[in-house]
């Protein structure tokens, strides 16, 4: 089947055209094929809800589309988690399953969930009562007994994965250094500082919580110590341009012998290896993990669960493993969380940094949200500028005028080094129609090349074997049917087949941006949807010497971050880490 059949089948069936690319990418090659055969696998694509599946398939099967078919109870049992999933839960209860199957007219929800069960994509598992000492006070109560929930095994297999994973790095580490070695390196060192050093030295697995500058300078102070002493050591960053900052003025000079790389790059992915759809294949694993004694990330809060599983199956036996994050950061796009977990587990040492230097402006902001205030900062250099705006599209127009005028022109910024920061992708001033607006001003030009223009700064949303999630880089051109892109860690071409995981990037989520920090940062808050303490942490958190608040939100913003959280997630990490 060609995609000439897949659309051929969508405009009879009246699908929107739009939906053929995600179905291609998401089914593959036979899409159309797969449809015809079971119309319901249409859930599967991103966006589509079941009512339109349901059109769809009568579309296709006439007469014989009934509610009671099989493969829609399937469908449905496997959208739901799949739903679940996109808010970050590993796992929901079967008894919440089941009474949304009741409201969608399955007539026998059981038998749909072990339809799905049998289908091997979905998992059952079984989570036992949490221990509660004043039940055996009580000769009379009945013992609670133990939870069914179900997960897609894309998560709840890479979860109980990282959880061995994490449990192997502890029980078969040994100190790297003797405590002569240790105690020396621990000479002058603060006390947090000592902390975190002796248990990445004695620890297979150990947490930091701090800001992202004493993060980032702990992690080279223990890959600085680890190396002095004979050993290998990496400082692992999520993107290439947040290890290119490190190995330059972050580094300040040092002229030590570790490596500081990308953690896409670390893993090294295979090109033209085959990989479900929108993932990428890593030649480091189990069967060949790293070579190296201690691997520290200082920006591990992104970490979703398959991404987790990954990294601790490339670590071999007896390699330290240090993850670090902002205490209150926003959880990981995908789902789980990861550090939360560990935390909770009290399997693993963690230690709060404490702040180097004296806060300036945008750290105190960026504090004071953490706490749940939004306060005004003196700041005397224009290190944090609040920037009115009436609405969405007038918070669109500040925007442009901010990136291409203000800030290089006050602030001697340049544009290349100007993220615009988002909470989402849609609305009138979501990232969609801030790099419309951009690319007019910036770059105007047709799209030559699969929607893009030489010039065009792009951002990868799907990882590609070249870069990661949330790398960004500039199309310098197109040759023999790939575009090339100029990214932190160097030219790659990306097939045609491909450039549906690129964007334009000169507005990006948080999601997206949370693994690059810039010099300046403007943060688009455009109204109360989606805002949260966690979030707008993060987004301020990004700015190293400028932040612009583009403020269209009103009272939500503030708002938000006095009461809005991180929703709670449904996750087995902790529980799996103490079995």
């Amino acid at each position: 089947m060609t995609d000439s059949d897949l659309t051929e089948l969508f405009t009879a069936t009246g699908v929107p055209a739009a939906f053929a690319a995600r179905a291609a990418a998401r089914l593959g090659g036979d899409a159309a094929a797969r449809l015809r055969d079971d119309p319901w696998r249409l859930l599967r694509v991103p966006g589509v809800r079941p009512q339109q599946a349901d059109h769809f398939a009568r579309q296709v099967l006439g007469d014989a589309a009934r509610p009671d078919d099989p493969r829609r109870g399937r469908a449905l049992v496997e959208h739901l988690l799949t739903e679940a999933a996109r808010q970050g839960h590993t796992v929901t209860p079967a008894a919440d399953v089941e009474s949304v199957l009741a409201k969608l007219r399955i007539p026998d929800s059981r038998k749909a969930i072990d339809d799905a069960l049998d289908e091997a994509e979905v998992l059952s598992l079984t989570e036992e009562p949490e221990f509660d000492e004043a039940a055996f006070d009580d000769d009379e109560a009945d013992l609670p007994e133990p939870e069914e929930t179900l997960g897609l095994a894309r998560w709840a297999l890479p979860e109980e994965a990282a959880a061995e994973g994490f449990q192997r790095l502890n029980a078969t580490a040994s100190p790297l250094m003797d405590d002569v070695a240790v105690k020396e390196a621990r000479a002058g060192l603060p006390e947090d500082r000592s902390l975190a050093l002796t248990a990445s030295l004695r620890t297979g697995v150990c947490l930091l919580r701090g800001t992202p500058d004493d993060l980032a300078e702990t992690a080279l102070l223990l890959a600085g110590a680890a190396t002095a002493n004979g050993l290998r050591a990496a400082v692992v960053t999520a993107t290439e341009s947040a290890a290119a900052y490190l190995r330059g003025e972050g580094r300040k000079g040092g002229d030590e012998d570790f490596a500081v790389v990308g953690l896409h790059r670390l893993l090294e992915p295979v090109e033209d290896a085959p990989a479900a759809p929108g993932a990428v294949v890593f030649g480091r694993g189990e069967q060949r993990p790293f070579e190296l004694d201690l691997v520290v990330l200082p920006d591990a809060a992104g970490l979703d669960v398959e991404l987790a599983a990954v990294l601790v199956e490339a670590c071999a036996d007896g390699t330290h493993l240090v993850l670090g994050g902002e205490p209150g950061a926003l959880p990981p796009s995908g789902p789980g969380q990861v550090l939360g977990d560990l935390a909770a587990s009290e399997t693993v040492p963690v230690i709060d940094l404490e702040p180097a230097q004296a806060a300036d402006p945008l750290a105190t902001l960026t504090a004071a949200v953490r706490a749940g205030e939004l306060v005004p900062v003196d700041a005397p250099g224009k290190e944090v500028v609040i920037v009115p705006a009436a609405g969405a599209s007038e918070a669109v127009h500040r925007t442009v005028q901010l990136v291409t005028d203000s800030i290089p022109r006050a602030l001697g910024i340049p544009l290349d080094d100007v993220q615009v920061v988002a909470p989402a992708t849609g609305g009138e001033a979501g990232t969609t129609a801030l790099n419309a607006a951009l690319k007019a001003r910036v770059n105007p030009g047709p799209g030559a090349y699969g929607g893009f223009d030489p010039g065009d700064r792009v951002v990868v949303v799907a990882p590609l074997p070249q870069a990661a999630v949330g790398e960004t880089g500039t199309v310098t051109g197109a040759a023999d049917g790939a575009l090339q892109i100029a990214f932190a860690g160097g030219t790659a071409a990306v097939p045609a087949a491909l450039t549906g995981r690129l964007r334009h990037g000169w507005a990006v989520t948080v999601a997206q941006g949370r693994g690059t920090r810039r010099p300046a940062v403007v943060a688009v808050m455009s109204d109360g949807a989606g805002l949260s303490r966690p979030l707008v942490a993060t987004v301020f958190g990004l700015a190293r010497r400028h932040l612009s608040v583009v403020q269209a939100a009103g009272p939500a913003l503030a708002r938000a971050v006095r009461e809005t959280g991180a929703p709670a997630r449904r996750t087995r990490l902790a529980k799996l880490l103490t079995q």
